[in-house]
């Protein structure tokens, strides 16, 4: 597996590469200056699995702020910089666990190496980050065009400025909002990159669309051995975020834990709110710290046949519903008492 085939680097106390897990990471979206806003979307993104928070750092008083906000916080941050090496540097001396830059960005190599010092200083990595749409004119026009070619061509040439300035420390990033472009660009950079990586199909949009794009690009690049840490970025609430990235990585089997729920597309055999009661089943069952597979179905006629691969089940019928375990049915139920049933079930499971 290519994953294993990477340098561990240390993030804060998450560690990432060789053999351990893919971890999962957002990005706030409040003004970092805010302390008591930034901390708080930082707090329920915990809550809902993120293991590393990256925020952005446009100004010197977001920078200050990451002290505080570190204080409050229990995962660790990245500071996000463009343009401006003294960002970096106030950001590192002010407590981030990570920074990530586009060393094409910043300016002179002087200011790119005042910031690799620095982080060596402190022992930090630096994230060297690059996204199709900032692709420099030259690589554009050598490869006729915003190529996978260009994209690792561009990534590992900044990689190398800061190896020559004697700083290995490193995590790499390469975006595109094109999937497939984003695929083959893993693909190649995977077999000349030691670093970490870290993966995520960039703008892929709303909600809908970039949890489609992004299930889609991630899928196949983790499969494939590649990535490290996972972003899923939606134009919308970062928890969502983190729901879709475990979702994925469960999909894959490179996580456990948790409750997966699977229910049964509606037909006109169904007699019940299938689709309300599956969204309520998932929402119950979130905070239940179990791992079972739970099945929802729309009918009894089919529900418990469906239903045998799962640990337990409910299936709605007309006014009633069954309770099934593995494919056998326990009991039946009324239909406004099933959710209630499945989750005392849950709460007294004993396997």
């Amino acid at each position: 597996m290519l994953r294993n085939d990477t340098k561990e680097v240390s993030i804060g106390g998450v560690v990432i590469g060789g053999n351990h897990p893919v971890a999962i990471q957002s990005m706030t979206n409040t003004r970092t200056e805010d302390v008591a806003s930034t901390v708080e979307q930082i707090l329920k993104l915990e809550a809902a699995g993120c293991e590393i928070i990256r925020c952005a750092v446009p100004a010197m008083e977001a920078a200050v702020a990451l002290k505080e906000i570190k204080k409050q916080i229990h995962i660790p941050l990245v500071a996000d910089i463009h343009f401006d090496y003294r960002l970096a540097i106030a950001a590192i001396e002010n407590g981030a666990d990570k920074i990530r830059i586009n060393p094409g960005n910043i300016g002179s190599e002087e200011k790119v190496r005042a910031v690799a010092d620095k982080a060596k200083e402190y022992q930090i990595p630096i994230r060297v980050g690059v996204n199709s749409g900032s692709l420099e004119k030259h690589l554009v026009e050598k490869y006729g065009g915003v190529t996978a070619e260009g994209i690792v061509e561009s990534a590992l040439d900044k990689v190398h400025v800061i190896e020559d300035m004697g700083y290995d420390n490193l995590v790499v990033s390469i975006k595109s909002s094109d999937v497939l472009m984003c695929v083959k660009a893993h693909e190649l950079i995977a077999r000349q990159c030691p670093y970490p990586l870290h993966v995520g199909i960039t703008e892929s949009g709303t909600v809908y669309s970039g949890n489609v794009k992004s299930s889609v690009g991630l899928g196949i690049i983790l499969h494939e051995g590649i990535g490290n840490t996972i972003r899923v970025s939606l134009t919308g609430d970062p928890v969502e975020e983190i729901r879709t990235a475990k979702l994925i990585l469960k999909t894959l089997g490179l996580r456990k834990g948790g409750i997966e729920v699977v229910s049964c597309p509606t037909c006109g055999r169904t007699k019940i709110d299938l689709i309300g009661l599956a969204n309520e089943v998932e929402r119950m069952v979130a905070d239940i710290p179990l791992d079972l597979k739970v099945a929802v179905m729309g009918c009894v006629v089919n529900g418990p046949g469906e239903a045998k691969e799962a640990d337990i089940g409910i299936a709605g019928g007309i006014g009633e519903g069954l309770l099934i375990r593995k494919g056998e049915v326990v009991r039946k139920v009324k239909e406004e008492e099933l959710l209630e049933t499945l989750r005392q079930e849950l709460l007294n499971w004993k396997g």
